[in-house]
Parts: structure tokens; C-alpha cells; sequence
């Protein structure tokens, strides 16, 4: 009798050990699953806010499409881990939509468009953002095998140009803004800065020959404006001293 108490004791115990094992293991499932779909939602966000920011850059379909497709293969991942999450797969249709427009749109686009830097220096500094993260991104998608070499090396050139840009022309305007102001060690400074940043591109582009001879004429008018005011500098202390020696050797008066 001892024997069989002790038996299904034991087998009680066994029993016990089991299912808080299955059920620790399923814990473990399911948070590491949190995780998973945390991340996917993540990757979804990030694209789709990225594609509403596309406004401010020139009309990019190759780059949407990339965000969409990234987008939707985070869906589908996310759609695997939790099928039951509402309104995922009307996303999913709607993200399938943005890719076929956004392929036809690619397919028919013409001549890109100047890109034209915002007045503002938050938006500047948002755009410069947004155009970071588009070229990591882009880099991640074609080490994962989802974007062609050759795609990215053409959008990541694209991207690239316009934060050369960015960079040169808010050096410029600062340069030109001390200028205005007769600050023109600061001014030479700027456009030093720019002359360097685009000697250190490694793609010789148009916009960067042109920036090149502006740049040069604008260290040039500085040399004159210094030349100016070194000769009226000196002219003013020679009129001082001038000045100062015919008070000196000016007649006494009599009292």
C-alpha cells in the first residue's frame, strides 16, 4: 500500500514538473512571439511614415516601392505570428495597391525634378534626417536580398546627391548670411568648409563644378572686401596720427 501511495505520489510530482515545464516553455513562446510582432509593427510604422515624408523629397516611385514592399513583408511576417490581428490583411491589400501604383509610376516617370531645399531649418534638418534613414534602410533591404544591387546603387546615388546638396547649400547660405554682416572670417570659413566637402566626394557631379566656381567668386569679393577695409583701416589710423601730431606740435597759446 506504502508502494502504491509512494508511486502515484511520485507520479504526481512528475506529472507537476511536466506541465510547468510545457507551460514555462509556452510562456517563453509566447513572449519571445510579443517580440516578433513588436518588431514587425515597428518596421511597418517606420516605412509607412517614411513614404508620407517622400513629399518633401523629388518624386521617388523606386523608393516608395522599396518602403512598401518592406512594409508588406513585415505584414505578412506579422499576419504568420498573429492572424488574428484586426484590419492586418485589409493593410496588406492596401500596401499591394501602393506597389503597383508606385511600379507604374516608375515606369512612366520622366525627367526628376530640381530639388529645391525648404527656407526653414527644421524642415532642412528633417529632410537630411529622413534621407539618412532612407539610405539604411536601403543598404539593409540589399544585404537581405530584397533589393537588386543594381536599384540600390542608383537610389542610394540619388539620396546621396541630395544630402550633398543639403549640406553645400546650407554652408553657402551661412557663408553668404556672415558675408552680408562684414563677418568675413566666419564667412570664409563656411565656404572653405563647402570647397572641402565637395573635394572629398567621391562622384564629380555638375552641381558640384558649379558650386566650385560660385564658392571661388565668393572668396574672391571677400579678398576685395578685406583689401577694402585694411586700406580704409589704415587710411583712418594715419589720419588719427596725423591728428595727434599736430595737437602736439600745434603753437602754445599765450594766457
Amino acid at each position: 500500500m506504502i508502494t502504491i501511495i509512494i508511486g502515484l505520489l511520485v507520479t504526481l510530482v512528475v506529472f507537476v514538473v511536466v506541465i510547468s515545464g510545457f507551460q514555462q516553455h509556452k510562456e517563453k513562446q509566447d513572449a519571445e512571439k510579443r517580440v516578433k510582432v513588436a518588431k514587425q509593427k515597428a518596421i511597418m510604422d517606420e516605412s509607412e511614415e517614411l513614404i508620407l515624408n517622400l513629399v518633401n523629397l523629388p518624386s521617388s516611385p523606386k523608393i516608395a516601392q522599396i518602403l512598401a514592399n518592406r512594409s508588406l513583408s513585415a505584414a505578412k511576417i506579422m499576419h504568420e505570428l498573429r492572424p488574428d490581428v484586426k484590419g492586418l490583411e485589409s493593410r496588406m491589400a492596401d500596401l499591394t495597391a501602393q506597389i503597383k501604383a508606385a511600379e507604374e509610376l516608375a515606369a512612366n516617370q520622366g525627367s526628376e525634378e530640381n530639388f529645391v531645399l525648404p527656407d526653414n531649418e527644421q524642415q532642412v534638418l528633417a529632410v537630411l534626417q529622413c534621407i539618412k534613414k532612407l539610405r539604411v534602410i536601403i543598404k539593409s533591404e540589399q544585404k537581405k536580398g530584397a533589393l537588386a544591387p543594381q536599384t540600390f546603387t542608383q537610389e542610394d546615388q540619388r539620396l546621396d546627391a541630395m544630402q550633398l546638396k543639403i549640406n553645400i547649400e546650407s554652408l553657402m547660405k551661412r557663408g553668404v548670411q556672415a558675408q552680408n554682416k562684414e563677418m568675413f572670417g566666419s564667412a570664409r570659413q563656411y565656404f572653405e568648409k563647402a570647397l572641402q566637402t565637395m573635394a572629398t566626394h567621391p562622384i564629380k557631379t555638375e552641381y558640384i563644378n558649379t558650386k566650385n566656381s560660385e564658392i571661388a567668386q565668393k572668396l574672391e569679393d571677400i579678398t576685395d572686401s578685406l583689401k577694402v577695409t585694411n586700406a580704409s583701416d589704415a587710411a583712418k589710423k594715419a589720419k588719427e596720427e596725423e591728428n595727434e601730431l599736430d595737437i602736439l606740435f600745434q603753437p602754445k597759446k599765450k594766457w
